[in-house]
This record gives C-alpha cells, sequence and structure tokens, in this order.
C-alpha cells in the first residue's frame, strides 16, 4: 500500500501578507517573498514549511505531504482508482498532484525528500542533570539557555473535522498515514511511519479550518523564551506551559492574529512500526498545565460556501 513520507508544510490564506510574515518571523521563522507568496522556512531546512498566500479572509489553504521520488505516477493511479479527480495547481504553489479530501480540503502530493533539520545549537540543552545522573559538571546552564528560540520543523498539524472517524478513514484509505491514538469523542492522531507520534490529525469542529501547526525546539528553555518573546510583541494569549497526554511532547501554544493556533514543541514521543494505538476514554489532552483557554477548540474560521 502506498503512504507518504510525511508533512512537508501547510498553505494558509491570511487578510495580509504583511502581518503574516511578521508572526511567522516573531515565532522565530524564516520568512521571503515567491511571487505573490510568502514563504515559512526554519534555519537551515531548505524546504517550504508553511506558504502563506492573500485572500479576503483566513483559511486554510491546502496541505502538502510528501511521496517518494518519482512515485506520483502511481500516486495518480491510486488516486483516481479511489474515484478522487486530480485538480490543477494553483498558480501560488505548482507542482505534484492536487485533490480534494471529502470535507473540501485541498491536498497536495510533492515527490520530494523530506529536508534535514539543523543542529541544535547547544550542547547544554541535552545535558540536563536529573538526580544521579550528572552530565553537566562546572557548566553554569543558564549562562548558555538564553539562545533565541528557533525552530528546528514543522513537527505535526492538526485540522478540524465535522467527522473524525470518516477523516481517520479517509486519509489512511488516500494516504497510507496510520492511527497513532485516539481520545473517544475527541481528537484522532495520525503517523506516517516510524518516527513522531504524529504528524497530522483532527479536532472534532462543525466544519475543515485550522486547528494548529506544532513546531520542534530543542528543550524547555526555547519553549518558555519563545513564550516570553511573542508576549513582548504582542501575542500573550496562549495556553502552556504544560506536558501533553498523547505525544507526551511539551508545549505552549500561542494564538495567531487570526483565531488559530501555532505550538512550540519539545520532547515528543518517538515510535516505530510496532506501535499499536489505543482508544482513550475521557483523556485530557495535558497531564499539566494551566487551564485551557475557553475558545482553545473554537474554529475561528468563517465557514465555507
Amino acid at each position: 500500500m502506498l503512504r507518504v513520507k510525511g508533512l512537508l508544510h501547510y498553505g494558509l490564506q491570511v487578510p495580509s501578507l504583511d502581518k503574516g510574515a511578521d508572526f511567522y518571523g516573531a515565532f522565530g521563522l524564516r520568512t521571503a517573498e515567491r511571487g505573490n507568496a510568502v514563504v515559512i522556512r526554519c534555519d537551515g531546512r531548505e524546504q517550504d514549511q508553511t506558504v502563506l498566500t492573500e485572500g479576503p479572509v483566513k483559511r486554510l489553504h491546502h496541505v502538502a505531504f510528501a511521496a517518494d521520488p518519482d512515485s506520483l505516477p502511481d500516486w495518480q493511479r491510486h488516486l483516481e482508482g479511489l474515484g478522487l479527480k486530480l485538480l490543477d495547481a494553483p498558480k501560488e504553489v505548482p507542482g505534484g498532484l492536487w485533490f480534494r479530501d471529502h470535507e473540501g480540503n485541498l491536498v497536495n502530493l510533492r515527490d520530494e525528500g523530506i529536508a534535514p533539520w539543523r543542529e541544535f545549537g547547544t550542547t547544554d540543552a541535552q545535558d540536563a542533570n536529573v538526580g544521579d545522573r550528572v552530565r553537566r559538571i562546572d557548566r553554569a546552564r543558564w549562562l548558555t539557555a538564553t539562545e533565541q528560540t528557533r525552530p528546528q520543523r514543522l513537527g505535526h498539524m492538526l485540522i478540524f473535522s465535522s467527522d473524525v472517524s470518516a477523516s481517520e478513514a479517509f486519509y489512511t484509505r488516500t494516504l497510507g498515514l496510520r492511527l497513532s491514538d485516539r481520545i473517544v469523542g475527541g481528537p484522532v492522531f495520525m503517523n506516517s511511519g516510524p518516527g513522531d507520534h504524529h504528524v497530522f490529525g483532527f479536532v472534532p469542529g462543525e466544519y475543515p479550518g485550522l486547528h494548529h501547526s506544532s513546531w520542534m525546539v530543542s528543550d524547555i528553555d526555547q519553549i518558555a523564551r519563545g513564550a516570553q518573546g511573542m508576549a513582548s510583541v504582542g501575542y500573550a494569549k496562549g495556553w502552556g506551559l504544560g506536558r501533553h497526554t498523547l505525544g507526551s511532547n511539551l508545549f505552549h501554544y500561542i494564538q495567531d492574529p487570526w483565531g488559530s493556533w501555532i505550538e512550540y514543541s519539545s520532547d515528543m514521543d518517538c515510535i516505530t512500526e510496532n506501535w499499536q494505538p489505543n482508544d482513550w476514554e475521557d483523556l485530557p489532552a495535558a497531564i499539566w498545565s494551566p487551564e485551557v483557554p475557553a475558545d482553545f477548540i473554537t474554529n475561528q474560521e468563517e465557514k465555507p460556501a
């Protein structure tokens, strides 16, 4: 069965490209104009992680996944065999195969590799002293905990779905994504094989839209400094610091200018093909954290016509 290699990037339509570039730049990412779009990248990762296009309202534009090199003819036969209609690529994001999922979300398959990411800037971040396991000796950690927050890579994204079970089935059948874990009556988390516990998933909602994107950083210092930095430029509303249940990652979320969320994340569970998913009843989103914002699971995008 064909299976995508992972999440490449996502596209957002936003009312102001300048505001979008400023927000993502403040978050610690590199921004650049490309034609009528703004592309977002991480330091040292030569791969688009987000593509911003301009339009009257904010909405999720598309989601792009990586396929094996030279595999697009096989994917075309597979998708058409499922009865999906292939579409012309948007002029702002040429290349690959394009189609819409069962809820109208635009999906892009690209036969390009997932670029490697930069090494973290300090070895001290990995040299935590925990109990009798002492790795850092005669070095003051606070002196090296001041590095500017620079996300390493796009880790995952969750989107709203009016039927998370149907969405799980669609992306399993079409892209080969696999279930990682699900909360009964709540979110569904999916993986693309060995690696991060989840790269994609669904949050229950009345209609589609972006819930959040998650960006990997080295450690808790990077998360906290990133949250502090965003608050200093006017983006104080968020949720964190905390540790999630499913995925186990440390997190801090920040609400973006259009009502979605963006997450600093670290210490995500890593899985293999041997991982066994579970259905979890009444599981909270976090083991520990501040109170969840009242509008955290509210889709701020306009309902599609």
